[in-house]
């Protein structure tokens, strides 16, 4: 039982970590370079994906403390490590952004104006998309927005 329990917080410890890293990257090199003003604990937290977490959490804790090749779970760890740290490429960055966050060719509409371009990112209370006429990122409150 004890093992169990190591193994689920060593999990829980190092997808914490790659998640951590993940996101920073995302935020650094695609929010921040599209002026998009949100907190990393906001893009953080709404983007979790609570099934992927959990199985790597518990992959990664039983590889951490049950298996026999410690020399391979290291090998294994480094490679997870290194892919993730590649976000912190600006380009990687900004292409990991966009294949999580953007949604391309919508059109949203308020009480006056029809906005139609790419949704750069979609929050809580606000959408920011690149207007094709504008051309230029405009923030849009959600609760001025008609549901379509």
């Amino acid at each position: 039982m004890i093992k169990a329990v190591q193994a689920f917080l060593a999990g829980i410890f190092f997808t914490f970590i790659l998640d951590f890293f993940f996101f920073l990257g995302i935020h650094l090199h695609y929010i921040n370079r599209h002026g998009i003003d949100i907190y990393y604990n906001i893009l953080f937290a709404d983007h979790q994906s609570l099934p992927l977490y959990l199985a790597m959490t518990l992959l990664l804790g039983y590889l951490t403390i049950y298996t026999v090749h410690p020399k391979r779970v290291a090998l294994i760890l480094a490679g997870l490590f290194g892919t993730v740290l590649l976000v912190l490429i600006p380009p990687v960055g900004n292409a990991a952004g966009e294949a999580l966050l953007m949604e391309k060719g919508r059109t949203l509409y308020d009480a006056r104006y029809r906005y139609h371009g790419d949704v750069y990112y979609d929050g809580r209370d606000a959408v920011w998309i690149y207007d094709d006429e504008l051309k230029n990122i405009i923030k849009l409150m959600k609760k001025d927005l008609k549901q379509q």
